[in-house]
């Protein structure tokens, strides 16, 4: 599938003459290969597994790599985000020197006050401004700066929600000069002259990147014997243009994709968009992550006390909101219970029977509909008293099935969503059919459904084995239809 989508990919940028006769030089597309100019790591968390463990507390650690691959040195924002509301929580600048790998765990750690919060440490000699600390028993702390006080959004003002989110690495640029040799590692460190990384050489040294990143989340609860092992959804094309923005600034971010033109494959047809006169800014890159279906399996065996979560999460959601009022595309405003957008499920068994319906999600959110609320999403699929909390997330959704196993199917635009709702409308689209090689134009393309990423969590156990930790984790990426007209 993925040969064939590149394929397509391919002939219709070689029959447009490389995006020229739609008077493009460049478009934001997602990287099936996996390397990027942008990575989306769509969940990271250090909460608790509720699965009951003898031996002590069974908390997760998020373990992220990210890698050049290229033979130039680069400058990237790193950006953490809570679940629920997409508020920053933590985001620096760091530089990889060609072929450069950093790396960062995500641990469970307090503040001076007592308080749980997340935090990152890293023993990676990659020069990041600020310095992030080397220290496991002394990490750099996740903040809630951007969600209290004046920032209050009325979901939770405390530091329990930097326990899980997301992750976004945008690359800035290339960099060059004094810039790109304070980068490079000399005997495996590099020099990370302050002067060089900062303003204002940083600036004047970074050229337009050329891509080339990728990189891994894992997911680890040692105690439960369990790895989650992910790669990040890669954006190419995202920016033309140098993107470098000092520390502590919280751009660049998805908003800043340039141009704003998106290219996405949909069986024979390849669309390349133009959103140049969009409302929103980051339209280019949600037309590219809109997904109408999403499907997955799940088993919750109870022989084996199986259990499978879900992670659904809505990278650009927090873009189309003017303080809490949503704007457009989703469905709802945001409040305590979140922003809830309706789904129709439909579940099947492994011998063909179904169901199909609006499940009653528990407990409802208050005066919203039934749906998925938050940002970065964990639904919690249970069988009555068969399927277990993998994750122990904050942010999730119970749903009961009717079935032990098999797979399930999420459909955005049910009847119950209002007729203007998930749903993108872009500028002109130039369409290249594959089969027949033609091109037509189109005014007016509406993308159905959400932007959406993310991965499905299965864990097992083995209780033949007696005493013997026999703990199974593994992970399946989602699977989409896309739906352009």
């Amino acid at each position: 599938m993925n040969t064939f989508k590149h394929k397509s990919l391919y002939a219709a940028l070689a029959g447009l003459g490389a995006l020229s006769a739609a008077g493009v030089s460049q478009a934001v597309s997602v990287n099936q290969n996996g390397l990027g100019q942008a990575l989306i790591y769509p969940y990271y968390t250090v909460r608790t597994a509720l699965i009951p463990i003898p031996g002590g507390d069974a908390s997760y650690n998020s373990l992220l790599s990210v890698v050049n691959s290229t033979a130039t040195a680069k400058a990237v924002k790193v950006r953490f985000l809570e679940g629920r509301n997409s508020r920053e929580v933590l985001d620096f600048n760091l530089y990889l020197s060609a072929h450069d790998v950093w790396t960062t765990a995500i641990i469970p750690t307090k503040d001076a006050s007592g308080n749980d919060v997340g935090g990152i440490y890293t023993t990676d000699k990659s020069c990041t401004v600020p310095i992030v600390s080397s220290s496991a028993a002394a990490p750099t702390l996740f903040v809630n700066y951007a969600y209290t006080g004046s920032n209050d959004d009325k979901a939770g003002g405390t530091l329990d929600r930097t326990k899980e989110g997301y992750v976004e690495i945008i690359e800035m640029g290339d960099v060059i000069g004094s810039t790109a040799v304070a980068a490079t590692h000399v005997n495996g460190t590099p020099p990370c002259t302050a002067k060089d990384l900062d303003q204002p050489i940083a600036p004047a040294n970074t050229i337009p990147g050329t891509g080339g990143l990728f990189g891994s989340m894992t997911l680890i609860n040692v105690l439960r014997g369990e790895d989650f092992a992910y790669d990040p959804t890669a954006l190419e094309g995202f920016s033309s243009t140098a993107l470098w923005f000092s520390a502590g600034d919280i751009k660049p971010n998805l908003t800043n994709v340039n141009p704003k033109t998106s290219v996405v494959v949909t069986g024979s047809s390849v669309y390349i968009t133009d959103w140049t006169a969009s409302s929103n800014t980051v339209d280019a890159v949600s037309a590219v992550l809109m997904h109408n279906n999403i499907y997955n399996e799940y088993v919750l065996d109870p022989s084996t006390r199986s259990g499978t979560d879900w992670i659904v999460t809505m990278p650009t959601k927090n873009f189309y909101y003017s303080g809490l009022a949503v704007t457009k595309l989703f469905q709802s405003n945001f409040g305590a219970g979140g922003a809830c957008d309706d789904v129709v499920i439909t579940q099947y068994d492994r011998e063909e029977r179904f169901k199909t319906g609006v499940p009653g999600f528990s407990p409802p959110p208050p005066t919203q509909v039934d749906g998925l609320c938050w940002e970065a999403n964990v639904i919690t699929w249970h069988n009555g008293a068969n399927g277990n909390d993998v994750f122990g997330s904050k942010n999730r959704t119970f749903i009961d099935l009717d079935f032990v196993n098999g797979w399930i199917g999420l459909f955005w635009n049910g009847s119950s969503v209002p007729a203007n709702v998930h749903r993108l409308t872009g500028g002109s689209s130039t369409v290249f059919n594959t089969r027949t090689g033609g091109t037509i134009t189109l005014i007016g393309t509406t993308f159905y459904g959400l932007p959406t990423v993310g991965f499905a969590a299965e864990v097992f156990e083995n209780s033949a084995l007696g005493p013997i930790q026999a703990n199974y984790g593994g992970n399946l990426n989602h699977k989409f239809t896309v739906d352009v007209r």
